[in-house]
């Protein structure tokens, strides 16, 4: 997008004033629905196109007709309550406990660390440093800690989810205005005062951000978890599948998972929609 200056005469005898307006490109005007079409039509396309002059060996890419004919079979099994229905029902909630742990812990380490110099200092560089190692590796830990049930999943959702709303809420609580925070302090408000009733209002368009970042990854902590330490879940299913080759089964279990991925993403979208109407986000200068 580009800034284009008009001049607009006011009234006879006096100056022009000069306007700003923004000049919209035609890929920014594009309704969504469409681009999201377009988009998915390329994909679908270029996926035949790979497979149907044999690109990828069959073995490792499946054609979209014979994942859509499986994705097919696993609806039915799902709708029918069959064994694939408890497994995503495990997988569900393995990810909703991760996500809500997160939460809790992300929250509580985010106010520490916005809010006190201590935890700014102190408790900050060991979350970083945790965060930078190899998530994946602390699986088998976890499966020892805490079994190879449900427990030692949603651990590792928690575990992967948790620092990307740390940041979020201490990005949150920084970035209310000075003055309001000298407003406040002139009018005597207490510490938790101004945090509650200044700092987190503020601040909750980026502690959002840090929950949709979050929502992201507990799913994959939970698979991870599946993968490494067992499970009765989808990731198990897909675990299976992959063993046998069974590759339009392993993506349309994949994309049944990303469905539930994608709940978990809107529930948090829905609720930033709700509680912080009066922040709109925007990419570009028309929604469509």
């Amino acid at each position: 997008m580009t800034d284009v200056q008009v001049n607009q005469a006011s009234e006879p005898g006096t100056e022009q004033d000069t306007v700003w307006v923004q000049e919209v490109h035609f890929i920014d005007s594009v309704p969504r629905w469409i681009a999201m079409t377009f988009v998915f039509v390329v994909f679908i396309g270029t996926w035949h196109l790979v497979t149907a002059f044999e690109l990828v060996s069959p073995i490792i890419l499946p054609t979209p007709w014979e994942t859509l004919e499986d994705m097919v079979f696993v609806g039915k099994n799902l709708l029918s309550g069959g064994y694939m229905l408890g497994a995503l029902w495990i997988t569900f909630k393995e990810v909703v406990y991760g996500f809500a742990l997160a939460i809790a812990l992300g929250f509580s380490f985010g106010v520490l660390v916005g809010e006190t110099a201590f935890g700014e200092k102190a408790v900050m560089p060991y979350l970083v440093a945790i965060d930078t190692m190899p998530k994946v590796a602390f699986a088998p830990l976890f499966v020892a800690w805490l079994g190879f049930g449900i427990e030692s999943k949603v651990a590792l959702a928690a575990f992967i989810a948790t620092f990307p709303i740390v940041v979020g809420t201490a990005a949150g609580l920084h970035a209310a205005d000075e003055n309001a925070r000298m407003l406040f302090k002139t009018m005597g408000a207490s510490r938790m005062q101004t945090l509650i009733k200044m700092k987190l209002p503020t601040g909750l368009p980026q502690i959002f951000t840090g929950l949709k970042i979050g929502a992201v990854g507990v799913m994959a902590g939970a698979i991870t978890g599946e993968f490494l330490g067992g499970g009765k879940g989808f990731g198990e299913l897909i675990r299976v599948a992959a063993s046998q080759l069974n590759t339009p089964r392993v993506f349309s279990l994949i994309l049944y998972l990303s469905l539930v991925g994608l709940a978990v993403y809107a529930a948090v979208t829905w609720s930033q929609r709700k509680i912080v109407f009066w922040h709109k986000e925007r990419v570009g200068a028309h929604d469509h």
